[in-house]
């Protein structure tokens, strides 16, 4: 009989704090500068230059661990963290080893209808190192020191998770919640959120854990599925044809669905950790703390309750409009302008969520404000402009952020109840169409489709589509 395996994970969660200035040093965190523009001195790691720590850092890894059920080290140290690489300027990482800033917390998940508790191990604070660029073309590498000093805080869990779906339920959940403390925008495909899958596989019923690996480069929740699964099966099938297998760090290649050895797997010791002599101990009060508490926002549970009790709206809608943070501002305060939550969740659940698949957007992109959204509602509520004319000027509203009253006014948009140029257009579109005015009469009731859209035709769109209907049928009565 074939042996069952049991997949073991764990991850390490590293978040870009979304600071102006750098942790240690007044430089700009701004992704996208040309290259070693966001630079000086400290995070260069030139010789005599101090670090001064960013206080908005502290305060940021606070809320994550609080919002994370996470005790606060109140006493909390930097340590040094010895490797020599290009991308890291000073030869050693400020990091934290002994005191890290939050310990022993929990997200709770739901995964495959069941929910479960991801343990969290610790939180610590970090810098980031450079970037390498290498260049193949003619055999060399760069380092863009813009990302050197950007503030991190590194998320480890315990080896809790069993599958690919429960660790993408698990990014998503720390994902969201991050993005609703304000900390990070959490964007994978830009760095700002990076996930370093320890791995390891047992026989069934084992208490004893396998030798783990640590993959990265793994920058989608769609590339951390396939490296997971790709995972497993190498190892099972190293575990099968009685190999052992070697603790190291492996780089998924997400073209190739492959990966490869990069470095053999370090423990602490190899990183020669000592304190950190240049920065003074964090002393965190629990007046720091309250305060961190009482600023803490509405996180999405509560959100979704309130939205329940509150608007009246159907869980469907509020799971959809809390996923994201940005959605949800945009969803309130559009209501707070027309009244109409259900309309509101409607236009944002059908052709906001369109228009970024089309533009290849994520919803904190969003540019348009909710106010232009709200009007765009009374107008059509208040049948000045028809459904087909709102969907024009809503394209607008998200590609320019126009002002929907303004434009309808100087396009001419506006729905035309002029009875007398309706009747016109009417009579002209049932004496066009015979055979569909003998349609209908005959009981194919159907065929008034066709006729309704000569009229709006004929009104370029302008018309109101129940006056027309109204209208239509009556003539026809007539006839």
């Amino acid at each position: 009989m074939a042996k069952q395996y049991e997949t073991v994970i764990g991850l390490e969660v590293h978040v870009e704090l979304a600071t102006k200035t750098k942790i240690f040093c007044g430089c700009s965190t701004e992704f996208g500068g040309a290259p070693n523009t966001h630079t000086c001195p400290v995070c260069t790691g030139m010789p005599g230059s101090l670090p001064v720590l960013n206080k908005q850092v502290v305060e940021y890894a606070m809320a994550i661990g609080l919002a994370s059920n996470c005790k606060i080290t109140q006493v909390c140290k930097f340590d040094r963290k010895n490797y020599f690489y290009p991308d890291n300027p000073q030869n050693y990482q400020i990091s934290q080893l002994y005191l890290p800033i939050a310990r022993d917390g929990y997200l709770e998940i739901e995964s495959g209808g069941l929910k479960k508790k991801v343990c969290i191990h610790e939180m610590h604070m970090e810098e980031d190192a450079g970037k390498l660029v290498h260049d193949e073309w003619d055999d060399t590498s760069l380092v863009d020191y813009n990302r050197s000093g950007v503030p991190l805080v590194e998320i480890v869990s315990e080896p809790d998770m069993r599958s690919a779906e429960e660790v993408i339920s698990y990014l998503e959940k720390l994902r969201m919640m991050i993005q609703y403390l304000g900390a990070s925008d959490c964007k994978l495909q830009e760095g700002s959120m990076r996930a370093d899958v320890n791995l390891s596989v047992r026989e069934a019923g084992s208490e004893t854990l396998g030798t783990r690996t640590e993959m990265k480069n793994l920058n989608s929740f769609k590339a951390i599925a396939r490296a997971i699964e790709g995972e497993r099966e190498r190892q099972i099938e190293l575990l099968e044809e009685g190999k052992p297998v070697i603790q190291e760090t492996r780089r998924w290649d997400d073209n190739k669905e492959h990966s490869y050895a990069m470095r053999s797997k370090e423990d602490a010791q190899d990183y020669r950790y000592f304190p950190e002599p240049d920065l003074v101990p964090i002393v965190i009060s629990d007046e720091w703390i309250a305060e961190i508490k009482s600023r803490q926002p509405e996180l999405r549970s509560e959100k979704l309750e309130r939205y329940k009790a509150e608007f009246d709206i159907p869980q469907y809608d509020a799971e959809i409009i809390t996923e994201s943070k940005r959605m949800a501002d945009i969803f309130e305060a559009a209501t707070a302008v027309c009244k109409k939550p259900k309309k509101v969740a409607n236009w944002l659940m059908v052709e906001t969520l369109r228009l970024l698949k089309e533009h290849n957007m994520e919803p904190e992109d969003i540019r348009f404000s909710p106010e232009n959204l709200g009007k765009l509602v009374e107008l059509t509520e208040a049948g000045t402009i028809n459904s087909s004319v709102a969907k024009e000027v809503f394209e607008k509203i998200f590609t320019d952020n126009i002002n929907p009253e303004k434009y309808v006014e100087e396009n001419g948009l506006k729905t035309v109840n002029d009875e007398g140029a309706m009747k016109a257009a009417i009579e002209k579109a049932i004496a066009d169409n015979p055979k569909s005015v003998e349609d209908y009469l005959g009981g194919k009731e159907k065929a008034i489709g066709f006729l309704v859209g000569q009229v709006m035709k004929a009104m370029k769109g302008k018309a109101n589509p129940g006056m027309v209907n109204q209208m239509l049928k009556e003539a026809l009565q007539e006839h």
